[in-house]
């Protein structure tokens, strides 16, 4: 299957308790909602959380309110006019089965059941376990499917590694000499079930067909692991922004992915929030900024939609698609097979410190470390421990990556073959000692007792030379004589507690003592605070800049990308090879907070973009391998000024209205 750029999935969770299932589907209005969307793949249900088949069924049971094959008549719709149509199936929920075989329920530690009630009070569907019968029924469910309906994609939906401590996987446990009360040993044997699951999927799919589509749907891509995500032959991103995942979280999965060797696309939904609301819609506008994003990181785009019980399409609902689907089409050939370019490898946390089963979990380092890239503009990706170093400048530490002896010397012949490298926090500590275990000319000297303490800079800082302060912990250090020293710490007066107290928050800085605290020493840099934390979770502009400073001392005259975008703006740089050109990317849109939404039992600020503002006469600096031959925009082509400045190419963007594309046309290597 040739994955499409403009892609709807369509959900269709419909209880029993609905009546006339189907009833308005008529051909001729779905195949004018998908023309009206300019959408060119659909997904389509076969099995929904609630457990029902849409299509007549010897394994399972059709909607007890379905009288015919709405599954067929979807696809049959949809090979009429060339749209492609993978199909669903709700894997790791099946209330049905659920309330009928509560042996295969998911059981927590304390035997509760895992269920997730995420949206909406009391109601919710539970988690099934794959390592009881319920495996053996969703494979004969995939088997029909496929024997039947020979779709090109299967999407199979909630499934994850999850600990399970229901009676089947206690019993397998303890038959393996293994105790259920180890958490260890429920987390491996989590991997196995997992690992069985879709081992069986594949098989099962493959006794049908060689080419069909498989992709498993945990809701995120956990960083860190390739093994995951091999059982895919895609990707789906999934990341709406106002529905839990906020506007921070694709860059991170995109940027990470692009390193896979996969094809993917992002996910975003038309909702207002998020999966299941009827009647909720954003504004045009945000889904052209969402689809622009996808393609300037590298993916194709998928729009979430809920199908009503009817079968009727919501007109609107394509008519806002359509707006961004027309662009995209437009812009579609500047984006085929498209490489992303970067400077910078972030080895973040997640990716080091895997976290499979607590989503609840954020890495704010991980975060903070996204946020200084896209608003410092930097060309970047997350990547994780296979990947090779030196294809990146610069590698990227944040805080709690500490190195085992194999890493050390990875890090060692990276550094030694002129790599650059920026740790903070714990970063570049010994696994298990309290010592740098790459040598800078710089020692380690333990955790600051005062929290929070004050960064005193020795660069320039947009607020000034003043003390300015560091909530997260910091680190002490001693420079020996060649390390540079960029900026010092002071401590407070005292660590505020029940005696000890001045004004509202914290004792303000003693400025009698200035210790080292950031030093650059050859092509290492380090920050002794766990500084990309602290701008995850508060955004303070000298920590940014503290970063930016460090970062940009280490790449100097190395930096792919300078540009004067403000820092909302999103840029990339993609490649196309076959066609001999560069595509920059540039978006804005002005996002505002209404409210918080909850989701997973957290709170997330409800972020939404109605304006675009445009931006005009942003400045561009690209340093390039090959001889550019002519510059214009897509997909207006209008051509664009150019001059060469000391081995660069310096250009004007006239202005940027949502998303704007810079064609760079190159002679061949």
């Amino acid at each position: 299957m040739d994955m499409r750029f403009r892609q709807v999935h369509l959900d269709f969770h419909t209880s029993e308790q609905l009546e006339h299932i189907g009833e308005k589907f008529d051909k001729k209005q779905f195949q004018q909602a998908l023309k009206t969307g300019h959408v060119d793949s659909v997904t389509v249900f076969s099995k929904c959380q609630h457990g029902w088949s849409y299509h007549p069924t010897k394994v399972n049971q059709m909607h007890p309110h379905l009288e015919f094959d709405l599954l067929g008549a979807e696809l049959s719709a949809c090979r009429e006019i060339g749209v492609n149509a993978p199909v669903y199936l709700c894997a790791g929920l099946d209330e049905k089965e659920a309330v009928r075989h509560p042996e295969w329920l998911v059981r927590n530690r304390d035997e509760s059941c895992g269920w997730t009630g995420n949206f909406s009070g009391d109601a919710g569907v539970h988690l099934l376990c794959f390592h009881t019968g319920y495996l053996e029924l969703l494979l004969e469910q995939i088997g029909e499917v496929m024997q039947n309906y020979s779709p090109d994609a299967l999407f199979l939906d909630i499934a994850s590694v999850h600990p399970c401590y229901c009676a089947a996987c206690r019993t397998d446990l303890i038959k393996k000499g293994k105790d259920p009360r180890d958490e260890q040993a429920v987390m491996e044997q989590a991997e196995e079930v997992y690992r069985n699951y879709a081992q069986r999927v594949r098989e099962t799919v493959r006794r049908y067909s060689g080419t069909c589509e498989i992709f498993h749907n945990a809701g995120h891509l956990i960083r860190g692991r390739r093994d995951l995500a091999a059982y895919n032959t895609h990707l789906e991103l999934e990341s709406l922004p106002t529905g839990g995942w906020g506007y921070h979280h694709f860059p991170m999965s995109a940027s990470y992915v692009a390193n896979l060797g996969m094809d993917y696309l992002g996910m975003t939904g038309k909702f207002h929030t998020t999966w299941g609301e009827f009647g909720g819609f954003k504004h045009p506008n945000a889904l052209r900024y969402e689809t622009a994003l996808c393609l300037a990181l590298g993916a194709k785009c998928s729009v979430g939609d809920q199908l009503h019980p009817s079968g009727e399409m919501d007109m609107a609902t394509y008519e806002l698609i359509g707006k961004a689907y027309g662009e995209v089409e437009e812009k579609e050939k500047w984006c085929l097979d498209a490489q992303n370019c970067y400077d910078i490898g972030i080895l973040g946390d997640e990716a080091v410190n895997c976290r499979v089963s607590d989503k609840s979990v954020r890495s704010f380092a991980d975060i903070g470390a996204n946020r200084i890239m896209l608003e410092g503009h930097y060309l970047y990706r997350f990547i994780d421990l296979e990947e090779e170093f030196h294809s990146y400048k610069l590698l990227v530490l944040p805080d709690t990556i500490r190195l085992d002896d194999k890493l050390a010397k990875r890090l060692k012949e990276y550094v030694d073959g002129g790599g650059k490298l920026l740790m903070s926090g714990q970063s570049g500590l010994e696994k298990d000692r309290e010592h740098f275990a790459l040598e800078f000319d710089t020692e380690y000297r333990g955790e600051n007792l005062y929290k929070p303490d004050y960064m005193i800079p020795s660069f320039a800082l947009s607020t000034g030379n003043s003390a300015h302060v560091m909530y997260e912990r910091g680190y002490l250090i001693e420079p020996g004589h060649s390390a540079q020293v960029f900026a010092g710490r002071q401590n407070p007066y005292f660590n505020r507690d029940l005696l000890h107290y001045s004004s509202h928050q914290h004792t303000p800085n003693d400025s009698r003592v200035t210790m080292p605290a950031g030093v650059i020493n050859g092509n290492i840099a380090y920050i002794g605070w766990d500084i990309f934390t602290d701008y995850g979770k508060l955004g303070s502009l000298h920590h940014k800049e503290m970063v930016r400073y460090a970062i940009d001392q280490l790449l100097g005259q190395e930096k792919t990308l300078v540009t004067d975008l403000v820092d909302r703006g999103i840029t990339t740089v993609t490649k196309q090879p076959r066609e001999n050109r560069y595509i920059q990317h540039l978006l804005f849109a002005h996002t505002t907070n209404r409210g918080t939404f909850t989701w997973e039992g957290r709170e997330n600020p409800m972020e939404v973009i109605e304006d675009i503002v445009p931006l005009y006469r942003v400045n561009v600096s690209l340093k390039l391998p090959e001889k550019v031959k002519s510059i214009y925009l897509a997909p207006g082509m209008t051509k664009l000024d150019f001059q060469k400045e000391d081995g660069r190419i310096v250009y004007q963007v006239p202005e940027v209205e949502c998303h704007q594309m810079v064609v760079i046309d190159v002679e061949p290597e």
